[in-house]
């Protein structure tokens, strides 16, 4: 009787750190909402002297790309708009409370606008397999409002197990005055070597960085990237996907672009693309880049469109090959996916990010990190 008793005492503990583990495991996978800039700050005096100086305009910060690591998400807040006192930060995947709260990474220290050596506007973000956090800082803030050049272009690594900085890669030798950098990819090529790829579309170009090497050069792209009507203002987006064949592409579109394009990157990284771009396919309409599975999908909507498609790269680029995969709420639109792997799931940032252009926000814009499904 003992010994039933004692099985039966274990099997009920058993079972109940089982339904423990699904709760905390369904809390992990709801969606993280915040409206606006809700940041942690050391106290409330010092988000007042914020406030009164303009530093910070909680409605004028958005995060607009994000990277998961184990249980919290980074996510990049360009400075588009004055008043944004953090450009890069984290959240917990941890549901707690009504909003989430937004905690400056590294730190405050390095978040000051006017700081060449700190974080001035970072426009995009990668996590790469050897945890390191690879940033990239355009140097311009106010870019809707009256743009101001605070430093230099530059990427910028973080450890993310320590949170210290690790290199800081000078862009400035690669671009021109009107260079517009926008994203940002990382790869290691077979003997180990890191590599950073940043999309430059107004020179047409893709920046390539060595950086065991300390030495980068520009890509230019063949005239042909750009069919269709491309305007001055025009969006070039980049994204690495392996298909399985040992090696790495590069995709890349222009949004007013009609076409989109790929090339090796191992190409790439020795400068030979002469003849080796090749034309994907044409676009049914302009689309907007949202990120990988860290494979060989790539993630993807219509402008102004809240379907979210998958597009298997080693099938052709044809509409009967996109699967719709999430539908964005009304007034929502993604703006990034990117893999959470520790739950084996993909993440997508949302935002209602075309009124806060418009500045018809309100309080803010909502911003959601959501859960698409499990990685295929």
């Amino acid at each position: 009787m003992l010994a039933r008793a004692f099985l039966i005492a274990i099997f009920a503990l058993i079972k109940i750190n089982a339904q423990q583990c699904q709760d905390r495991t369904e809390l992990m996978l709801r969606p993280i909402e915040w409206t606006g800039g809700p940041f942690e700050w050391a106290c409330d005096a010092t988000r007042d002297v914020y406030a009164r100086s303009g530093k910070y305009i909680g409605k004028n910060c958005l995060a607009t790309r994000c990277q998961v690591y184990k249980d919290e998400c980074v996510v990049a807040l360009p400075r588009y708009k004055s008043g944004c006192p953090v450009t890069l930060a984290k959240v917990s995947l941890k549901k707690q409370g009504c909003e989430a709260t937004l905690i400056p990474f590294p730190c405050w220290s390095v978040q000051d606008e006017q700081n060449p050596d700190g974080l001035v506007s970072v426009v995009d973000c990668v996590i790469d397999p050897n945890e390191i956090l690879w940033v990239l800082d355009c140097g311009v803030v106010h870019t809707l409002e009256t743009p101001i050049r605070y430093c230099k272009p530059k990427v910028v690594a973080y450890s993310m197990k320590t949170g210290k900085q690790l290199k800081s890669l000078d862009l400035s030798g690669l671009v021109v005055p009107a260079s517009r950098l926008q994203y940002l990819v990382v790869e290691y090529s077979q003997d180990g070597k890191p590599f950073v790829y940043v999309s430059d579309a107004a020179t047409k170009s893709i920046l390539v960085f060595d950086i065991v090497a300390n030495k980068g050069y520009r890509v230019v792209l063949p005239k042909a990237v750009l069919y269709g009507p491309c305007c001055k203002r025009d969006v070039l987006y980049i994204a690495l996907v392996q298909k399985g064949c040992g090696n790495n592409y590069l995709i890349f579109t222009y949004l007013s672009s009609s076409h989109i394009f790929s090339i090796r990157t191992d190409y790439l990284r020795t400068g030979s693309t002469a003849g080796r771009i090749v034309d994907l396919g044409q676009k049914p309409q302009k689309m907007i880049i949202l990120g990988t599975d860290l494979g060989s999908a790539i993630f993807f909507r219509y402008e102004g469109l809240p379907e979210v498609y998958r597009w298997d790269t080693n099938t052709p680029f044809v509409k009967e090959n996109f699967v719709v995969v999430y539908i964005s709420p009304k007034c929502l639109l993604t703006t990034c996916v990117c893999a959470d792997l520790r739950r084996q799931r993909l993440r997508l940032l949302e935002s209602n990010f075309p009124d806060y252009i418009q500045n018809t926000v309100g309080c803010g814009a909502q911003q959601v990190i959501n859960i698409l499904g499990g990685c295929t």
